[in-house]
Formats: C-alpha cells, sequence, structure tokens
C-alpha cells in the first residue's frame, strides 16, 4: 500500500478511536489534572512494555539526539495543551471548548505552510471549511455561542497539539517511540501539578490510557506518511463521532445533526482525497 493511501486510513482510523475520548473524559469522577497525569503515565507505560518486548528500546540508544526534542512533544502535545484545556474549559462553556479546539486545522495550515514547508491547497482550505461548518451545527444546534475569559486558553490548546505534531514530524524514531517519549515527559511535568491541585486515581484512566497510546502511534504513523495538515483536516469530526455515540444511546436526533452530518461527511471524503504536497 502507498505510504499516501495508508497515511490516510491511519488518520481516518484515528478520527474514529478519538471519538471515544470525549466520552471517557465526561465520564471521569476525578481531578481533571490528576486524571491526565496518571492517563499519560498509563499510556507510557503500556507503550515502554510494547518496546522492551519487541527489543527496539535500542533506536533511542543508538539516537539519542531526538530525546530533548521529544521532551517538547510531551511539554507542548500533553502538559501544556492540558492545562489549558482543563482551565479554559472551567472558565468557559462546553460547546465553546469543543468548537474552539477544532481550529486545530487552521493552527496546522499556519504551522505546517511555515515550518514543514508544505503546500496548502485550495481544496483542503475548502474541505476542512466544510467540516468545521458542519461542527458548528452539530455543536451549537443553532444557538448562538456566547464568548467567555477562558476562550483565549481554549485557542491556545491546538495551537499547543499542533506545535508538538509539527516537532514529532521532524524526530527520527519510529511512530511508537514517539508516543511513549511524549506521555513519558507529559505524565512526569503533570505528576507534580496534579499533587498539588489534589492527586485522585479513576479506573477511567486505564480506556483513557489506552486510547492515548493507541491514538497517538496511529497519529505519528500517519503525519510521517501524509501532511500535518491533511492528516488534521481528516481527524477533525472527531468529536461528531462522540455525539453519535450520544444519539446512539439514546440522545435526540435533530435536523441539526443531519444537516452537519452531510457536511462534515462531504468535507472528510474530500480531505482524503487532497493528495500530500510539499511547496516547490
Amino acid at each position: 500500500m502507498r505510504g499516501e493511501s495508508l497515511g490516510t486510513l491511519l488518520a481516518l482510523f484515528g478520527m474514529l478511536l478519538y471519538g471515544f475520548e470525549p466520552v471517557v473524559i465526561k465520564a471521569n469522577p476525578s481531578n481533571p489534572v490528576s486524571f491526565a497525569a496518571f492517563s499519560a503515565l498509563f499510556a507510557s507505560l503500556l507503550l515502554w512494555m510494547v518496546l522492551v518486548f519487541e527489543g527496539s528500546g535500542k533506536e533511542l540508544w543508538d539516537n539519542p539526539s531526538g530525546i530533548k526534542m521529544a521532551f517538547l512533544v510531551g511539554l507542548f502535545g500533553t502538559a501544556l495543551a492540558y492545562l489549558a484545556y482543563s482551565f479554559g474549559a472551567r472558565m468557559s462553556t462546553a460547546i465553546n471548548a469543543a468548537l474552539i479546539t477544532r481550529s486545530e486545522v487552521l493552527w496546522s495550515f499556519l504551522l505546517a505552510g511555515i515550518f514543514l514547508g508544505e503546500k496548502i491547497t485550495r481544496r483542503l482550505v475548502a474541505y476542512s471549511s466544510l467540516i468545521l461548518a458542519g461542527l458548528v451545527l452539530v455543536i451549537t444546534q443553532g444557538r448562538a455561542v456566547e464568548p467567555h475569559l477562558g476562550d483565549v486558553l481554549l485557542l491556545l490548546v491546538p495551537l499547543f497539539w499542533q506545535a508538538g505534531h509539527v516537532i514529532a514530524k521532524r524526530l527520527p524514531y519510529r511512530p511508537i517511540t514517539i508516543a511513549t517519549l511524549r506521555n513519558t515527559f507529559g505524565s512526569l511535568l503533570l505528576l507534580p501539578l496534579a499533587l498539588l491541585t489534589g492527586l485522585e486515581f479513576s479506573p477511567l484512566v486505564v480506556a483513557e490510557g489506552v486510547i492515548i497510546a493507541l491514538g497517538q502511534v496511529v497519529w505519528y504513523g500517519s503525519i510521517k506518511r501524509i501532511n500535518l495538515s491533511k492528516a488534521t483536516a481528516i481527524i477533525t469530526p472527531a468529536p461528531a463521532v462522540a455525539i453519535g455515540i450520544g444519539i446512539l444511546t439514546g440522545e435526540t436526533l435533530t435536523a441539526y445533526h443531519l444537516l452537519g452530518f452531510v457536511l462534515i461527511s462531504i468535507g472528510t471524503l474530500g480531505a482524503v482525497k487532497v493528495e500530500s504536497e510539499l511547496r516547490t
């Protein structure tokens, strides 16, 4: 299978997988910072076990130059992003949080274009706009969105995610190694803050840890093969998956859901067909 096709399939699988994450996070009864720290820690332990079983830890020993950059992936992609999300969501609303963090695709266009030299085509921008429009319909249900102070922090979340992704795309390691280092450093950075804010353990960290571990391996496998901007556009509809799960479990289906689903589907299918290119 061509790298472009495999990378696209991995991004689609990541979209479905990350769609389950809001369901798990919403059910978490513990301190959110503590939950994030334990989830990242559990994910890192799972991934370290795989690396040891494969005997592939030698990759780090042979090429330690990327470890400092991997620390930055854990700092931006896990620690800073989660802290901004946690405190931003508390000072805003769930709708604002869901919508603002989906601006990640816009940050992706900017950072990938500047630092990775990716060609951001008009087709990709158009399809991404359809996805975002569909998400706005599904999440707001036609209601006006009221701005809050926490929205500024929420706007930083996708910026931190994309900063981590740009660094990760340049790392000389396999996807599983990058995911392992990200969660190791992320958990070590979050644990002291969890101690300060109240250390609590929830069994749901097991489910979240599995989603994080598998999701990040899939994600890094995707962006190693296709443009970061394209992969981000494909995973943008992930919240719609969570909403779909809610509808299947008894929540009301509205016209906004249906219209939003059509726009999201058209946008995602269109983004899938866009070839990854670099600027000449």
